[in-house]
């Protein structure tokens, strides 16, 4: 038998009985999986994965040029071999143009390891190490040992080259490719986010997020289920499990999250890897990337039945979340960080009453007067005294106000004087614009968002249904807040208890107005000015332009911080972290201010009135915080403001607040 004759031999065996061993991992780490609790099963997603893994996937992973050019060659030349060689070695296709192709995505596999091994000779801090350390050389192995053996079957060296030496060597070098290509890739090592991935990809609990669409929203759960929220890894869904298991330990949401960076017990890469750890059993004493910050790694076990918080993960990681979904959108497997959180937070709060700092006074206070600061629910339009507000339900010349064209949603802001006058601002404007809007009053009780993200399921739904039941009495066409948690919870998450609504938040809404003229602004006023995305305004609703056209009209030449948009780091106020106060290293409204410091601007212009306090919290000297209906007023040019309450007029340009 000649080196060639043994070589064909030994691959189809080798190759066969390596699928057959992957297809039994396969199998366990299905099992893994099942533990979880029951979902809906998108089947037809499956056949979504390819466009799934070159667009929505690749989306992400392009924000790294680098990495992006790196994937597209071993990725997409190691799937590409894959196929060849079944076909051509186990399925014995004898075909010229098969192996000619196997030949050239071998060779653009090698060229993709070589730029995976550049990154890992001196990674980045939110790389893992350990086992990852040697995906380069095995990446480079099998690409390598596949492009050597097809040399011959093309003509390009005669069929007897190297003889029995080259044939042992590639032996060697096939056996270790394939084992951690293939066998790898079901049974553990770098290769298995292959096969999770792109199950995570096909079968992800929110279908939605794929193609232009898009699904924020925290689930609802049934209040009357035995056990409310997640104790154990097997409390979460089958799919949660498996899209933790899709984890590539890429650690760009450990890079992207503002409690790491602030030195508090969260990095969102530990906690998902810590996720596989219960799930499948162990300790962390093998992670090799970043611990959570001030917690040493290998102290922490876990299993499919143990509890979760304080033996897996400590109770103060949970807590340190600001649900600013930084994590979540710089995911290339699209894992859903926010929602495992939350769950966890879920059973903490309801099942063990165990809500850290204030977080328990501001529930109850919910739950005794609506709003999460405890003023009696009547205060709710005592700063509104002056604004002679139009309010549903009230009779106006004897007859009930039913109707209006919007419904203005005043928000927690109501309580707050700070952000009274961002209220007070929209007021004018509306006025200006001739706009017929009406507020619910005393009506209005919290949105539940805070309620929520505590992990309060009970409060928020209570509330919800209540605000819906009330905006249901009355007709209106259109929504608009200033607080994008409002906006995002009426938006997005009082769908599921039947409030379907036409929600806009008020720089939208001021965006069309003033693009249709009725709102006319003066341009010519010169302001060093930075504009602070919101994380609910941004990253859940994607809404990045209105701010800005709105900013742009007012002639404001915006200097972009390194951190906007889609990468905002978050002023630290969402989640209910203001109210938990994790403590950390230092803190993240700090940290946001020194990004608004490095653009040189004298103000910084938000749109949200949790920003807004959050930044205004920072020690002076710094640059000034505005809302943009603050700035909208005071280059107001276009008809007269009144204010019947106060006896202000502003005519031309600008107008008290």
């Amino acid at each position: 038998m000649s080196s060639s004759e043994f070589l064909s031999q030994f691959l189809f065996t080798l190759i066969t009985f390596a699928l057959l061993l992957t297809l039994v991992g396969a199998v366990k780490r299905i099992l893994l999986w099942s533990q979880g609790q029951s979902s809906t099963i998108h089947w037809l997603g499956l056949l979504q994965i390819p466009r799934r893994y070159l667009v929505d996937l690749h989306h992400v992973v392009a924000r790294d040029k680098y990495m992006s050019n790196t994937h597209v060659a071993t990725a997409g030349g190691f799937v590409l071999s894959a196929i060849l060689i079944i076909l051509l070695y186990v399925f014995q296709l004898k075909l010229q143009i098969l192996t000619w192709t196997l030949l050239g995505s071998s060779l653009l596999m090698f060229v993709g390891s070589l730029f995976v091994m550049r990154r890992r000779r001196n990674p980045p801090p939110n790389l893992s190490l350990g086992k990852w350390q040697r995906l380069p050389k095995s990446l480079m192995v099998f690409s390598l040992s596949f492009f050597i053996l097809t040399l011959p079957a093309t003509g390009i060296l005669p069929s007897d080259t190297g003889g029995w030496l080259l044939a042992v060597l590639l032996v060697v070098g096939i056996i270790w490719g394939i084992g951690e290509m293939f066998f790898g890739m079901t049974w553990g090592g770098p290769m298995k986010h292959a096969f999770a991935g792109a199950l995570h990809l096909g079968l992800h609990r929110r279908q939605e997020r794929f193609g232009d669409g898009q699904s924020t929203g925290l689930k609802a759960i049934d209040l009357n289920a035995k056990k409310l929220g997640v104790e154990k890894p097997i409390d979460f869904k089958w799919n949660q499990l498996l899209s933790f298991d899709a984890c590539v330990e890429c650690g760009r949401c450990e890079k992207n999250c503002p409690a790491f960076a602030a030195g508090q017990p969260l990095n969102p890469k530990k906690l998902i890897q810590d996720m596989v750890i219960g799930m499948a059993g162990g300790d962390d004493a093998k992670f090799a990337g970043s611990p959570y910050p001030g917690i040493e790694v290998g102290t922490h076990k876990g299993g499919a039945i143990i509890p979760i918080v304080n033996v897996l993960v400590e109770n103060e990681t949970l807590w340190s979340c600001t649900t600013c979904r930084a994590c979540v959108d710089a995911c290339p497997m699209m894992i859903e960080h926010v929602d495992a959180i939350v769950d966890m937070r879920r059973f903490e709060t309801m099942e063990k009453g165990q809500t850290p700092g204030k977080g328990s006074e501001i529930l109850e206070n919910l739950s005794a007067t609506d709003n999460p600061n405890g003023y009696a629910p009547s205060t709710r339009m005592n700063w509104a005294a002056d604004q002679n507000l139009t309010v549903f339900g009230q009779n106006v010349e004897k007859q009930e106000v039913t109707q209006a064209d919007v419904l203005l949603w005043i928000g927690d802001a109501a309580f707050d004087m700070r952000n009274q006058r961002t209220l007070r601002a929209i007021i004018k404007l509306l006025r200006a614009a001739e706009v017929n809007f009406a507020v619910l009053g005393d009506a209005e009780f919290d949105s539940g968002d805070l309620a929520r993200r505590l992990g309060d399921e009970a409060t928020f739904q209570r509330l919800a249904t209540s605000n819906i039941r009330t905006m249901n009495k009355y007709q209106f066409k259109t929504i608009v807040t200033a607080d994008p948690h409002a906006f995002h919870c009426l938006k997005n998450e009082y769908v599921e208890f039947g409030g379907h609504y036409n929600v806009l938040h008020h720089t939208g809404f001021f965006a069309d107005l003033v693009s249709q003229n009725k709102l006319q602004l003066d341009n010519s006023k010169e302001l060093a000015l930075t504009y602070h995305d919101p994380c609910y305004l941004g990253r859940y609703n994607g809404e990045y332009d209105a701010p800005r056209f709105l900013l742009e009209s007012m002639g404001v030449k915006i200097k972009e911080m390194d951190r906007s948009k889609s990468t905002a780091r978050c002023c630290g106020g969402g989640g209910g972290a203001p109210v938990t106060d994790i403590p950390g290293e230092q803190r993240i409204p700090d940290m946001r201010m020194a990004d608004v410091v490095e653009t040189n601007a004298e103000i910084v212009a938000v749109a949200c009135p949790q920003c807004n306090l959050m930044l205004e919290g920072v020690v002076e000297p710094r640059p000034e915080v505005k809302d943009i209906a603050e700035l909208m007023l005071d280059a107001l040019i276009e008809g007269v403001v009144e204010n019947t309450g106060e006896g202000v007029v502003a005519n031309a340009v600008g107008g008290e607040v």
